[in-house]
């Protein structure tokens, strides 16, 4: 079996030359900083300090100490976060392009028919004429007054 068909598709699977996603990227770093935190408390705690303790010095150690083992890590996310984004900026700007009525390069294809503007199309319309039953029924009514 290749490496190619254990990797999901979609966009938490790096493909070739790919940087993984924004939630991979983020669960690798907490994972990380978390098993780091494990590995301190564990060994301030057989060192014979109090679990409650080794716990807290383990918090105040592993900041520092992540910063500088998990550089890359970090510049990764760093970089993650920095494509998520440019990615929400670019649609948050399509979208209000598209509330303002103007269209996007790309948006249609040519095989796509014109949009019309229904309302503007109803109300400048030209007012239809009575049928000649309407306007017969309109004067029996005005008739019998």
């Amino acid at each position: 079996m290749t490496d190619s068909a254990l990797t999901p598709p979609g966009p938490t699977g790096a493909g070739p030359g790919r940087q993984p996603g924004l939630g991979m990227t983020l669960a690798l770093y907490t994972l990380a900083r978390l098993g780091l935190l494990a590995v301190l408390t564990a060994v301030l705690a057989l060192a014979g300090i109090p679990f409650l303790l080794a716990l807290l010095l383990a918090l105040i150690v592993a900041l520092p100490l992540s910063l500088v083992l998990f550089r890359g890590l970090r510049r990764r996310l760093d970089g993650a976060l920095a494509v998520a984004r440019e990615r929400r900026a670019a649609e948050r700007e399509a979208l209000r392009a598209r509330l303002r009525g103007e269209e996007q390069p790309g948006d249609r294809s040519p095989a796509d028919p014109p949009r019309v503007d229904v309302a503007a199309a109803y109300w400048a319309r030209p007012a239809a004429e009575p049928s000649s039953g309407e306007a017969a029924q309109r004067e029996s009514d005005t008739g019998r007054d």
